[in-house]
């Protein structure tokens, strides 16, 4: 099986602000580019999921006729982390020490009140579980986040074991990038 992981294009938010589950949109040329770039190396024919978010579901939808593959599958469990009451506050708003808290305990503190990188790992690995399950390749649109956890997953990291691997690594994941995994 190969899960082709796709990261969302960049955005339209401001540098320096915290974002993960706010629905944000992306600017028209960033979304060219990235179906351009895409629909020139991407497989024909497999099937799309994607998160629900907008920066993710819009590149899927126009994705599909290119690849000629069925509207994409829009799954939750593939957002990006929920912050709480950090979304859309500039980093340098949240008090220091909400953010040395999050520090000192990266897989079970919930930033902002939000979800727990733990919690994250849960849904990703629920996921991909179904996809396992089905034993057929497919093209996954998402989110940096995500694409971590899921990597730390198909390599066969349990769930709390996915969320110390993510959140100790810095991602080195540009945006409209792709990740193909193996099985």
């Amino acid at each position: 099986m190969q899960l082709i992981l796709v990261r969302h294009p960049q955005p339209l938010i401001a540098p320096g602000v915290c974002y993960g589950r706010s629905d944000l949109a992306v600017a028209p040329e960033q979304l060219a580019q990235t179906l351009v770039a895409l629909t020139a190396t991407l497989p024909r024919g497999l099937p799309l999921y994607s998160s629900p978010l907008q920066r993710c579901a819009t590149l899927a939808t126009q994705l599909a006729a290119p690849l000629q593959s069925p509207a994409p599958l829009l799954d939750a469990r593939i957002a990006e982390i929920d912050f709480g009451d950090w979304e859309l506050r500039p980093w340098d708003d949240i008090p220091r020490a909400d953010i040395d808290a999050w520090a000192a305990d990266l897989v079970h503190y919930r930033p902002g009140g939000g979800e727990s990188v733990l919690q994250m790992a849960g849904r990703i690995a629920a996921f991909h579980a179904d996809l396992q399950r089905q034993q057929r390749d497919a093209i996954v649109i998402c989110h940096a986040g995500a694409m971590r956890l899921l990597l730390a997953c198909h390599a066969g990291l349990a769930p709390a074991d996915m969320a110390m691997q993510a959140a100790q690594n810095p991602h080195q994941i540009a945006y409209g990038a792709t990740l193909t995994l193996q099985s």
